[in-house]
């Protein structure tokens, strides 16, 4: 099985990247966007992966 990792359609809040990734893992989203407030508290560096990753991470296509 080819695993892959794309955007949320269905659990975002803002870009769907939060929850793609916890849907990549297999981990509640909500543990991923904690972990991403912390790391833009943490320094700010959040804030740039956070865009850096809605134009990486790719679209679900169909």
């Amino acid at each position: 099985m080819d695993k892959r990792l794309y955007k949320s359609d269905t659990n975002k809040v803002f870009a769907g990247v939060c929850g793609g990734i916890g849907e990549f893992f297999g981990v509640d989203p909500t543990w991923i966007r904690l972990a991403w407030v912390v790391f833009c508290l943490a320094g700010g560096s959040g804030i740039i992966a956070y865009i850096l990753a809605c134009f990486i991470v790719p679209n679900k296509v169909y």
